[in-house]
């Protein structure tokens, strides 16, 4: 295809052409009038003819011829691939759309058809998104696939997605196009579905105490239910409570927060009458646990140094309130002391055994032995306490027999091991068995060696209490394999029993100390059910894109690990041995959303990105928010359930480009726009008048004056 013009390059100035162009004039207008009015000169045309060639060779003009090539049209077809796209058959309607449109194209004379994938929630791809991003972002998308199209050349764009869409404009300014965006919407009309929204939660509870959660349930006016049924869990627990909640309006419910760190509550509500997928029937919270403080009782039965070990512990330890007895005197001892003299109180047994029990955490009883103080009643609260969820340690001591043990009382029922009245007085080193380098407690303590059998590096002890378990894990042995520290699980409370009085050895560096204060911390943090210290536990941690899984367990588990994804997705996960109590693993994650972990006896959760994310928060397929666009860009919307695939046309700019049916039905048609824009691809510059036609010209011109004015 080719086109010419005339471009003009004058050899001398604009005004110097123009003065010698009036000059000439002038010259032309006296030849007109001399010798008599209304007669020119002879040869006077001649002179014109020469004057005007002689002008035109100054413009000196040039002819120049383009060589166009005719450009073809470029659409564009962005197709939403989101996790809402999975549900029902909007997949194979997606799928089916897009063969279409490309058979289509395959006819059409210079037409160039690009298609655009968009994955939606989760996409790592850096020209998506950076990180997992909540949300469906066709129209950014649509906006990168325009950036490197000319103007002149975009014939339109086409959508095909559910209508779900979180970036949608309300026209057409931002994406300053001159072409149709039209939209295939995938998925059925009026379609309906219950879903679960979290309208208000609390970050942070104090433990013990009850927050507030805010919820509400959804679902289609048509089957809409007056009620349905809630289910709460618990960091994954199989069980949970469960509560009747209204549908179609906010409401609050209450949750105890019973321990510190986060807790992950999740959230179920009952499957409705009508259903288009259950990844929005859950939901999740994550709550953080603060303790206001910790309140531990520490009895000593009588002075001794290890007993400013434990106190000193436990006050530099700001969360903790201590309170602290030490019996100075047993009452079988008959020395004369007046009874008011006794103690620098009264020791308030009925206050803190059986008013105020419940409000500690823990209760410790240091070198205590049976001697009639606490009488059994109070014992037997303590028992009780221990079964409903609280926490005893027994340091014991020397002076403990058969007939003193606190084992001969009602605590029988909760402690793990029963003395046998035998002390050993012998040096040894405390040694972390096998099953202890797999417990939180001992596992990795400084100075533990790295292989079993192993002298470790902290200094001795020289008295143990022998103890015959009955229940319980030994995690520490003394002097001939015997029990040191026996740790068990009562009820729903928690018991420890430490067998010797002489860690404050460690705490006063004898032959270069020990970790006193790490094990002891350790120890009373377990008793009180920190989350972090479970030794039977599998828990989920967040690392961007990805989910690291960790189980704990005294024994090595082989079991794999079952992974079910936000939308129902299923997988497995085999774990690999630590080789100290942990198993470990990891998987990539590509969308927001909960994440469901159960290997058979423990199960957890893990939120990625949006907890909740608003992908999955309404998966009903509405035209309302492509809409706006596509009717300010002249384009049309078309259901795909109705009639399928519309017809495809093209259409040049003033036409219509889609069918407009009325009452906002479904378009029979739809039609890229034909711009008909070319491409320069080489020019030519020829003279307009070749210099020797121009001179033969002037000279055949200026030959006829002379010749006319001989005459």
């Amino acid at each position: 295809m080719g086109s010419f013009l005339i471009i003009w390059d004058p050899l001398l100035p604009l005004l110097v052409l123009a003065l010698m162009a009036a000059g000439a004039a002038l010259v032309i207008a006296l030849g007109f009038l001399a010798p008599r009015m209304g007669h020119p000169a002879p040869g006077l045309i001649w002179r014109i003819m020469a004057i005007t060639g002689i002008l035109a060779a100054l413009a000196n003009p040039s002819l120049v011829l383009e060589d166009r090539e005719v450009l073809s049209d470029i659409g564009l077809v962005v197709v939403d691939r989101s996790p809402s796209q999975s549900i029902e058959d909007r997949t194979a309607q997606s799928d089916a759309a897009l063969a279409d449109i490309q058979a289509w194209a395959a006819t059409q004379e210079n037409f160039e058809l690009r298609v655009i994938d968009v994955p939606g929630s989760g996409t790592t791809s850096p020209e998506i998104t950076t990180g997992l991003r909540d949300g469906t972002y066709l129209f950014g998308a649509l906006e990168r696939g325009l950036a490197d199209i000319p103007r002149d050349r975009f014939a339109g764009a086409m959508l095909i997605t559910d209508g779900r869409v979180h970036d949608a404009p309300t026209g057409i300014e931002s994406l300053n196009i001159t072409a149709p965006v039209h939209t295939m919407m995938t998925g059925e009309r009026d379609a309906g579905d219950r879903r679960l929204t979290i309208v208000q939660s609390p970050g942070f509870g104090i433990v013990g105490d009850e927050v507030r959660l805010t919820l509400r349930i959804d679902e289609s006016r048509a089957v809409r239910a007056r009620q349905a049924q809630i289910t709460i869990r618990r960091d994954g627990e199989t069980r949970g409570r469960t509560t009747l909640v209204p549908v179609g309006v906010d409401h609050a419910i209450n949750i105890i927060v019973d321990r510190g760190g986060p807790s992950v509550f999740e959230l179920a509500v009952d499957e409705g009458q009508q259903e288009l997928t259950l990844a929005n029937n859950r939901a999740v919270v994550t709550i953080n646990g603060i303790r206001d403080r910790l309140r531990v009782l520490l009895v000593s039965g009588a002075p001794h140094p290890g007993e400013r070990t434990w106190r000193n512990l436990l006050k530099a330890d700001p969360s903790v309130d201590l309170v602290h007895f030490t019996i100075l005197r047993p009452p079988d001892k008959q020395d004369g002391t007046p009874v008011r003299e006794l103690s620098l109180i009264a020791f308030p047994y009925r206050e803190l055994f059986e008013v105020k029990l419940n409000d500690f955490d823990l209760i410790i009883f240091d070198r205590y032995q049976r001697m009639g103080i606490l009488p059994s009643i109070y014992l037997r609260n303590i028992a009780n306490y221990v079964k409903s969820g609280g926490a005893l340690l027994e340091a014991a001591g020397p002076d403990v027999t058969p007939v003193t043990s606190l084992y001969q009382t009602a605590l029988a029922a909760v402690l793990p091991g029963e003395p046998t009245g035998e002390v050993f007085e012998t040096p040894y080193r405390a040694e972390v068995n096998e099953t202890g380098r797999r417990h939180p407690v001992t596992a990795h303590l400084t100075g533990l060696p790295d292989e079993p059998g192993d002298e470790p590096e902290w200094g001795r002890w020289f008295r143990q209490i022998d103890a015959r378990p009955k229940s319980g894990t030994v995690v520490m042995n003394g002097p001939e394999d015997r029990p040191l520290l026996i740790l068990d699980r009562v009820g729903e409370g928690r018991v420890g029993q430490f067998l010797s009085d002489h860690i404050w050895l460690w705490a006063r560096g004898f032959e270069g100390g020990g970790p006193h204060s790490e094990l002891l911390r350790r120890l009373a943090h377990w008793l009180m059910k920190e989350p972090e210290l479970e030794e039977d536990r599998l828990t989920a941690l967040v690392r961007g894109d990805s989910i690291e899984i960790t189980r704990r367990s005294l024994t090595a588990d082989l079991a794999p690990v079952f992974v079910t994804g936000p939308s129902g997705a299923e997988t497995q996960l085999v774990l690999n041995e630590q080789g100290d109590g942990r198993a470990t693993g990891q998987i990539s994650v590509s969308e927001p959303g909960i994440y469901r972990f159960d290997d058979g006896t423990r199960t957890t959760v893990a939120g990625v990105g949006t907890i909740n994310p608003i992908e999955f928060a309404d998966v009903s397929a509405t035209d309302l928010l492509v809409r706006p666009v596509t009717a300010a860009s002249g384009g049309g919307v078309a259901w795909l359930s109705d009639n399928g695939s519309p017809d495809l046309r093209r259409n040049r700019p003033g036409r219509a480009l889609a069918d407009s049916p009325s009452n906002g039905g479904s378009a029979r048609w739809l039609a890229f726009q034909s711009n008909d824009a070319t491409a320069i691809r080489g020019v030519r510059e020829v003279p307009f008048l070749p210099a020797l036609v121009l001179l033969l010209a002037i000279g055949a011109a200026l030959m006829g004056a002379w010749r006319r004015e001989g005459e």
